[in-house]
Order: C-alpha cells, then structure tokens, then sequence
C-alpha cells in the first residue's frame, strides 16, 4: 500500500507496509545510515534543506525542508508514523541531534531525552551539567551577543566584554580557548592569547553561534582523542577509539585521525571512565555518544559530548575498517526499537574500570588499524587536480574523498570544513596506517589558477620575512633558525631569473640543499618530492614557453616554495608564463 506525504514543494509517495527511518541530512556523512537502514530492511525519509545534497538520489523519499525547522521535521515525522511506516529518527555527524530526540519522543522512539540532548548539543549547558557532576572539564563562562538581544551598537558590546575581562578571573589566564555554543567542526573555534585576540575571537564565536553565545574556557594542554560509543539498556558500549592530530593554532585543525588509539591501556581506561561520567552527567541514555576527551597534566578532562555519532569519517569509515563492526546499523537498531544483535554478540565487558561507574561498560575490539589524513590548499582558485588516481592505487587505500573539485575557491583552513579532501588507509600496524595514509595525501596537488589575489596575497611577503610554525598561517616549510637565517640572506641578495633550460632541482638554492629530505610541508611533501612533483607538472600541464625576460627571479621562485610548497612554486612559474 502507497501513501502520500506532502511537503511544501510536492507530494511524495512512500510504501505504509514497509518499515521507514528519517533520516536528517543528505550529505556525504548520511551515506552509511542510509546504507544501514537499507540493511535493516528499512525505507529512507531524507530531510534536507539542499535539495542537490549528494545523497538525495539515494532517499526513497526527500522532503526539502530546513534542518533547523524541528517544528516542520517533527510534523512530516507525525505524518509518516500515522501512516504505519516510521520506525525511528536518525543522524550522524550533523549539528542536529536534539532535533532528532525532539521528534523521537513526539513519536514515542527509542532516543535520547530532549532535555539530554539539549545539553550535549549546547556546550554551555554541557559544560554546566560537567560542573554540576563533578565531570573534570575545563573552567568556562558564557558571552552573550547584545547584538542577539536586539540591541545592534557595537560600542556596547565592547564595554560588555571589557567588563567580564575586569569581573572574571578566568581572563586572567591565558591562553583561553573561545568556541561558539552551538556550532561543529570547528567553525568560530580559536585559541586566544591575550586580551585583543580574545575581544576578536568572542566577537567571531558570536557570529558562527544561531544563538549569538560564545564560551570562553581554560585551554586544555595534552593529545586529544576522540570516543564512539553506544549506549544502550544501562551499558555503555565503546566502539571506537581513535588518536586526533590536531595542528595550526590559533585554530584546531583536524588533520586526521588514527584508530584505534596508541596509548597505553591505564591512560585510555581513565579516559573511557570519564566519558562514562560524562554520558551520566548529560542523561544520555538511548543511543549514540560521542566524546573529545583530552589527556592533559591534571589528567582526562572532557572537551565536548554529543548525542550523536562521529563526524568526519570515523564512525562511518575508518572504524568499521578497523573492528569489520558497522557502528551505524546497529546505532539505527537502537534508533528503530531493536535489539542490536550484533552490538551484544561482539562486545566484551572492559576490565580495569573502576567499580562506581553509572554504567556497565562494554568494548568491541579492532582487528587491525585505520588512518585518515587530510589535504590542504593555500587560498586561491583550482585550476586542475593532479594525482586522484595515484592516491587510489597507493597500497593499503580504501578511500579518496576529495572535497574540492577544479573551479572552487579554496583557502588555508581555519576550521574543518575548509580542507580540501581525505585519504583512508588501513594496516596491521598503528605507524603503517599513518604512513599510508600520509604516501597518497603526497600524490595530490590542486594546482592554482595564475593571477589571483588571494594566492598572491598569502605568498606577497617582504624577502626578510618567513612565516614560522607559531605564525597563522605558517610557512608549507619550518626551518631551522640557521637554515631560515641563510636563506633569508639568500632571498635578499641579487639571484638572476629561472632558467627554463636548466631542471628545478638544479636551481635551488645551496642553502636548502641540506634540508631537501628533512623539512616536510603540511601534505607530507619533502622539499625534494615538493621539487620533483613540480618538476614533473612544469613539463606537462604548464605548455606556455617563457620569453625572454619574464621569467620569475629565483627569489621569488623559492620564497613562494617555503611559503607555499609545490602550489608555491606552480603558481609563480605558471603566473609569469602567462605575462609573455
């Protein structure tokens, strides 16, 4: 039997005899839930406010609808369970899992609490609940935007963060890390050291916050790691647990991640403990959770939970490569009233726990190992993307997931929605994964539009100047103070123009010679792979001869290769090319 739901664009058909799942998002993230519910024997309701989200085509049913509208979500969801198919909601990795426990217990599904997710999804209640519980969590005050208040002066607004610095002696302690309330992936995140950066980085938390509130907390110093897990019938199931690399302060750029974790087991004990603590603190108690957790000198102290699965590629990819456990079905068991056989088939109870947990606490092993590793841009236009294919049928890769396609701006990222792409690979070994991982990222270069304000502008720096690894953004290439000193020295003395007739390599300057295989760039590239790969562009894809005086000085040549790696050097060959 057929029946017709309605939305505000059309009238869709979706079989009432057959089991269905909203689903909210259809973006890339939601490909396995969709593949999970399709596994479970279940129709897929896709809600989403683009209606050219990639996984649109994949929906039995798409209804267009904005995923912050919970009213309009939760009335379709009404509709479709008066019609006998709806059997539970679902996301992974979105901003929007209190939605989904707004419309679960509407529909009477099996979900987290409103009110639960209501405080993993805003990290002022978060962190209110943490203190309440005694969770170990960073010391944090809240910022409200007048401007959210009606109240459109900025001078006012300045006098209002004048006087929390004055009142609060949480802002005498730098550095201070400010995160907007209700925001992922890092949008408005940034690490504050002094009271100028923390003025500019309110201002910008503010406006990446739809509620204009901004937190300001203690910055936590130590690895951070990242913990799924499921939580179900009173136990708490950890099925993932990977190391994170972090890097480009002032900002917290993922770079990638490595699962399962490295460290030792006494360290990850007292870091599932206190996720555990945590999970209780929220009152999470049907469904997925998600810890950042970090290991700093005070010990594990928690950076955010979600009521939800993984972002990025970890709940989804890179740990059902590691453990052969697909986490998103049996989280969607869960989420349609089931009992998730394989999720109480494959766990065993984690020994070494201490004994007053809420929880009884469950683990699902890994097999082998699991990397991902992202590529990044210097800002600009894409020209051409070089080396997909290379990266494919690199040794140990099961996925490349380019962000960035030949056209887009790009720029260097200040959150983790700018990067350009990932590679996911899988060893038997932590280091092996990494590495991996790291070899295909080396393949892939976006090569630049010519003539551009934003590239130029990012490598337009006077020759006695090289951005470090503590400048944002830092050089492709951190030298030594010596190494930077000589060719400083280099840079400002008279070097004549590139010769085309003559290789790259045998044009560097003397200075880098001993650095060629030591210095690594953001990519992974040596400077010598960083030479040979434009090298081998130059003779294939950059076909317009020099003419005789406009060539690039080498000056400007390697300059723009410390600052900007092989885009560096691509962009001023193909740049002065063009000026013939």
């Amino acid at each position: 039997m057929t029946n017709t739901i309605s939305s505000c664009n059309s009238s869709l058909s979706i079989d009432s005899m057959k089991p269905s799942i909203l689903i909210l998002g259809a973006g890339l993230m939601q490909r396995p839930a969709i593949q999970a519910a399709k596994s479970l024997g279940c129709q897929v309701v896709l809600v989403d406010g683009n209606p050219q989200a990639l996984c649109v085509p994949e929906a039995d049913l798409f209804v267009h609808l904005d995923l912050k509208d919970k009213e309009g979500i939760k009335e379709l969801a009404l509709q479709l369970l008066s019609q006998g198919s709806l059997q539970g909601v679902f996301t992974a990795g979105t901003d929007f899992s209190a939605t989904v426990s707004y419309v679960g217990e509407a529909c009477g599904f099996s979900v987290h609490s409103y009110q639960a997710a209501c405080n993993a999804s805003d990290k002022a209640l978060m962190r209110s609940c943490f203190q309440k519980a005694s969770v170990p969590s960073p010391a944090f005050t809240q910022v409200a935007s007048l401007a959210s208040q009606g109240n459109q002066s900025e001078a006012p607004l300045q006098d209002q963060l004048k006087d929390l610095l004055s009142q609060n002696d949480l802002f005498h302690h730098y550095p201070l890390v400010v995160k907007p309330v209700d925001n992922m992936g890092g949008r408005g995140c940034r690490l504050a050291s002094s009271q100028q950066e923390l003025m500019t980085a309110i201002q910008d938390a503010q406006a990446h916050s739809r509620s204009g509130r901004a937190i300001v907390e203690e910055y936590m110093d130590g690895p951070e790691f990242s913990i799924d897990a499921l939580v179900y019938n009173g136990t708490v199931t950890i099925c993932g647990f990977a190391d994170r690399h972090i890097f480009f302060p002032p900002y917290f750029i993922e770079m990638g991640h490595t699962i399962p974790t490295a460290i030792c087991q006494k360290d990850k004990l007292a870091l599932i403990a206190t996720f555990v603590e945590g999970i209780h603190a929220l009152g999470l108690t049907c469904g997925a959770a998600k810890a950042d957790i970090k290991l700093t000198a005070k010990g594990p102290m928690v950076g955010e939970i979600a009521a939800r699965l993984s972002g990025g590629y970890m709940s989804g990819w890179t740990y059902p490569y590691s453990s052969d456990f697909f986490l998103t079905q049996q989280a969607e068991a869960i989420a349609l009233g089931r009992e998730p056989d394989r999720l109480l088939e494959c766990r065993r109870p984690l020994e070494g726990l201490p004994p007053n947990l809420p929880f009884t606490v469950y683990e699902v092993d890994s097999q082998r190992y699991c990397g991902e590793r992202a590529w990044i841009s210097i800002p600009g236009k894409v020209k051409a993307i070089h080396g997909l294919e290379r990266a494919s049928a690199c040794v140990g890769v099961h996925d490349v997931l380019p962000r960035a396609k030949k056209g887009d701006m790009v720029t260097f990222p200040r959150n983790n929605v700018e990067k350009c792409g990932n590679i996911l690979a899988v060893d038997t070994t932590w280091e092996g994964a990494a590495s991996k991982a790291q070899q295909a990222v080396k393949t892939i270069i976006l090569q630049l539009e010519p003539h551009q304000e934003e590239t130029d502008c990012f490598l337009s720096l006077p020759q006695t100047e090289l951005r470090q690894e503590n400048s944002f953004p830092p050089a492709a290439f951190i030298l030594s103070l010596q190494q930077r000193q000589e060719l400083i020295s280099y840079l400002s003395s008279p070097q004549g123009d590139f010769d085309p007739a003559k290789t790259l390599l045998e044009q560097l300057p003397p200075c880098l010679l001993p650095c060629l295989d030591s210095v690594v760039d953001w990519n992974y590239r040596s400077l010598r792979e960083t030479v040979v790969l434009a090298q081998e562009i130059l003779a294939t894809s950059i076909q317009v001869p020099f003419c005789s005086g406009k060539s690039p000085s080498l000056a400007r040549l390697w300059q723009s290769c410390i600052l900007g790696g092989v885009q560096g050097l691509l962009y001023v060959l193909e740049s002065s090319c063009l000026e013939c």
